[in-house]
């Protein structure tokens, strides 16, 4: 099985930090997968998008992701002010897709789009992963941890294993705004290693919160498809 998965944001909010952590993860749990990341000018609330590849089998395709099955917003923004190298965000999604959005409010699609989404069986989600990192590790920084979970597209030690690699590793080479940002987060706590912590603690809160919804594997990733 295939998937692809469209991660869409603004600047500041880690989208190709949370990238790398579910595609290292997708790996160490018995999986193919490549990221690539696509971004202008890295600075903050400027469009940032990413592009997972996840297979069973070897993955060929590079470049840009133009037909997802599920599509992550990491801020309303993508959406309310068209802040997508994507527009519409959701062009291209695949039929019976999934859109998984950051909010702690439903955010209303014009008409005609819902309405073109309906008759292809797109399902959009909301999900509270600010809200769930800022009472996990005391950040807003963190969300992308919550995000990284929240598709249940591989398991719970698997994304620990790869939040240890991307923060006590050596093995990730981060742009000069992502090494910013990380500078920023690590400000925030004493040493790397409390760092792993409640980036770990946040990934767990995004887990149960996607169990409690019932977005367990087999149901939120309903969308795949034998296609790229």
């Amino acid at each position: 099985m295939k998937f692809n998965v469209r991660m869409a944001g603004v600047g500041g909010q880690g989208v190709v930090t949370a990238s790398h952590v579910l595609s290292t993860a997708v790996i160490h749990a018995g999986g193919e997968s490549t990221i690539v990341p696509f971004y202008g000018s890295e600075k903050r609330m400027a469009p940032v998008e990413s592009y997972v590849r996840i297979s069973d089998d070897p993955i060929y395709e590079i470049g840009e992701i133009m037909f997802p099955h599920i599509i992550t917003v990491f801020h309303p923004q993508v959406i309310t002010h068209g802040k997508s190298y994507t527009n519409p965000f959701h062009y291209g999604i695949k039929e019976n897709g999934i859109i998984l959005v950051n909010s702690r409010e439903t955010i209303l699609l014009p008409p005609e789009e819902q309405k073109d989404l309906d008759k292809i069986g797109v399902k959009t989600y909301t999900f509270p992963a600010t809200l769930l990192a800022i009472e996990t590790a005391g950040t807003d920084l963190a969300s992308n941890m919550a995000i990284s979970a929240i598709t249940q597209l591989t398991n719970l030690e698997a994304l620990n294993k790869a939040v240890k690699e991307r923060f006590l590793g050596k093995g990730f080479v981060v742009s000069g705004g992502t090494a910013a940002l990380d500078s920023v987060v690590e400000r925030k706590f004493k040493h790397k290693q409390e760092l792993m912590e409640k980036n770990m603690a946040t990934v767990k809160a995004g887990w149960d919160y996607a169990m409690s919804q019932g977005w367990v594997m087999g149901k939120l990733t309903s969308a795949a498809s034998t296609t790229a």
